[in-house]
């Protein structure tokens, strides 16, 4: 049975999660994402490589670093998962700078213990000082292993297609205007969108309009409000984008929350 549990404490967002036969589209996350496998074999596609987390595999996911994911066979997996934000991160590591994993998996029992305390004490709602500290304890370790470096920005050009994607979510991004404002062809700037972000503009553009609905769903506990303000169709329509993404429909995501 396929099962997907969200829970947030201190800024962080946890998922307990079995999978069968469900598939991640391919998307991307605003924050860090960093989990373990803790049974059977996690199939990804990242950077155009296929990858394959064992159980006991602690997984990297950098912000906006687009992903798929699967049970690589009938047998599933279960695995949690931390979703964290860039600035927390920052504000936890006291560093100035945004920085990159780069490797996607590691079999480390240390880090594997400390993010399944964490996602644990998130998950079962053990308090928010708590949660500060497992936190804290995780991003130590991180930061002193040779994991993470500089985190490379985007050059000029796919910073403001992103800008010009995200600046009106109700509408569905016309390309001609976007490719004409950076004086490219159509099927030029899909392309080099593409290649910097693994994903193509339309898909960037949802995954902003799931991300800020899901944003909406935590502050005002309220799933219409979110179908509202980022112009989904209706219910269903948001439920459909949101399951394919986060496993889970808004409704089940708020309930979750609560």
């Amino acid at each position: 049975m396929e099962k997907f549990i969200y829970k947030k404490s201190a800024g962080i967002t946890a998922l307990a999660a079995s999978m069968y036969e469900f598939t991640y589209k391919k998307h991307a996350h605003k924050e860090y994402a960093i989990g373990v496998t803790l049974r059977g074999i996690q199939r990804y596609h990242l950077d155009g490589s296929l990858q394959l987390s064992h159980k006991g595999g602690v997984m990297f996911f950098n912000p906006e670093q687009a992903h798929d994911g699967m049970a690589h066979d009938d047998a599933g997996l279960d695995y949690v998962m931390l979703y964290i934000d860039p600035q927390l991160f920052l504000e936890v590591s006291e560093k100035k700078e945004i920085i990159k994993f780069s490797t996607p998996i590691v079999y480390d029992k240390i880090l594997q213990q400390k993010v399944i305390r964490l996602a644990n004490a998130i998950l079962n709602k053990k308090g928010e000082a708590v949660c500060s500290e497992l936190l804290l304890s995780l991003t130590d370790s991180l930061v002193q292993t040779n994991l993470s470096q500089e985190y490379k920005k985007d050059n000029v050009l796919i910073r403001k297609a992103k800008e010009m994607l995200r600046d009106n979510l109700l509408a569905v991004p016309k390309l001609d205007d976007i490719s004409g404002e950076l004086d490219l062809s159509k099927y030029q700037f899909i392309r080099i969108f593409n290649a910097h972000t693994g994903i193509s503009p339309y898909q960037y553009f949802l995954n902003s309009k799931l991300e800020q609905a899901k944003q909406l769903i935590e502050r005002k506990r309220d799933i219409y409000a979110a179908v509202a303000e980022c112009g989904f169709v209706d219910l269903p329509h948001l439920n459909k984008h949101f399951k394919s993404v986060y496993g889970t429909t808004a409704y089940e995501y708020l309930s979750n929350l609560n």
